[in-house]
């Protein structure tokens, strides 16, 4: 089952491509964007990374990081963060078990084709560590823009 909205985020760690292990209360204080993505070096993946980049400056005046994650492996992250000049974290939940816990990891079909994986979606998890607001399904056009424009409207 999911985490509800206004629920506390239960503590997870997991491995970032600087080779440390992340855990959420690392960012105790902090206002964090906890974004799930299918696959580094794929298009839609690209452009939402991209997208947080260019946003990051400004997220960081609303007290806001940036955590991103896949099932990729930590050195896949870290050729994806080296080509695109990310400017945050990207962690690895190789085992899915973040994933399931936002429940985020479901069946997906494409192009004829079932097999398990990352459903696109977007969490805040406020200061004090409780799961503030969700997207689900996102569709990447526009997106960290109205990640923003929540953040800077309602938690800072």
């Amino acid at each position: 089952m999911a985490i509800a909205v206004g629920e506390k985020v239960p503590a997870f760690t997991l491995p970032a491509n600087n080779g440390e292990s992340v855990s959420l209360k690392d960012y105790e204080g902090k206002n964090i964007i906890l974004y799930f993505y299918p696959k580094d070096m794929t298009p839609g993946c690209t452009t939402q990374a991209c997208d947080f980049r260019d946003y990051s400056e400004e997220l960081e005046k609303h007290d806001a990081v940036i955590l991103g994650v896949s099932p990729d492996p930590v050195a896949r992250h870290e050729k994806f963060i080296e080509k695109y000049n990310l400017p945050f974290l990207l962690l690895s939940d190789e085992e899915h078990q973040v994933s399931e816990l936002f429940d985020v990891w479901k069946l997906k079909k494409n192009f004829g084709k079932e097999y398990m994986g990352i459903v696109r979606s977007t969490f805040v998890i406020d200061k004090e560590g409780k799961l503030a607001k969700e997207w689900r399904k996102v569709k990447v056009a526009d997106h960290v823009k109205e990640v923003f424009d929540y953040i800077a409207a309602e938690l800072s």
